[in-house]
């Protein structure tokens, strides 16, 4: 798998407008799909075939062309709203809930996506990929992340109406916002106009 092929999920903004956002991880591309509390108005996860699409549109390579189930779906749905109450979590340096770590240390404990290599030695998915294993993969990533070397540097977008998550995985470690073509942008229009209103 090459990370560097993945250029980002495309995303709207509240007013329509399409813009890039990468996460930096495959654990943090699954909170935007919907998420547990306020963030239940932005589900996207209610059949299998959107499981499937958000695979389809995440840094997985290849897409897997997965066999899901209803209750798959709601355990994907289950795994993302602890994962998204953990990070929230670590961002403000409190303790991770205990439930659900076990929530995700337990799809973490399943089968996971297993890589192949075909017969002219491209790679695929081994077997059907079952929504499962979907989870088992995406947990995983969330325990590699949430250990690893860039753990400190989880963070939410700097602008007050963002509530992305993303880890800075720059060399200079000074990202700040989800997207610099939406929240950076805004940022800087902001900026502009409060310095002409002190000029006028």
């Amino acid at each position: 798998m090459d990370p560097s092929a993945f250029k980002g999920l495309t995303l709207r903004s509240h007013t329509g407008v399409a813009y890039r956002f990468d996460p930096g991880a495959l654990c943090l591309e699954l909170l935007t799909t919907g998420g547990p509390g306020p963030y239940r108005r932005y589900e996207v996860l209610h059949e299998p075939a959107d499981v499937a699409a958000w695979a389809d549109r995440s840094r997985l390579s290849p897409s897997p062309v997965l066999d899901v189930s209803a209750a798959e779906v709601a355990a994907v749905r289950a795994l993302r709203d602890a994962l998204f109450r953990v990070v929230i979590a670590h961002t403000r340096g409190e303790p991770h809930p205990p439930r659900d770590v076990e929530v995700i240390n337990e799809a973490a404990a399943r089968p996971a996506l297993a890589p192949a290599l075909t017969p002219d030695g491209e790679r695929e998915w081994a077997g059907t990929p079952t929504g499962t294993q979907l989870a088992a993969t995406v947990a995983r990533d969330a325990v590699e992340l949430l250990s690893g070397p860039f753990r400190h540097r989880i963070r939410t977008c700097a602008a007050e109406d963002c509530h992305l998550v993303y880890v800075d995985t720059s060399r200079p470690g000074r990202r700040r916002w989800c997207s610099m073509e939406h929240c950076g942008n805004r940022n800087k229009v902001r900026a502009l106009r409060a310095r002409h209103t002190e000029e006028g």
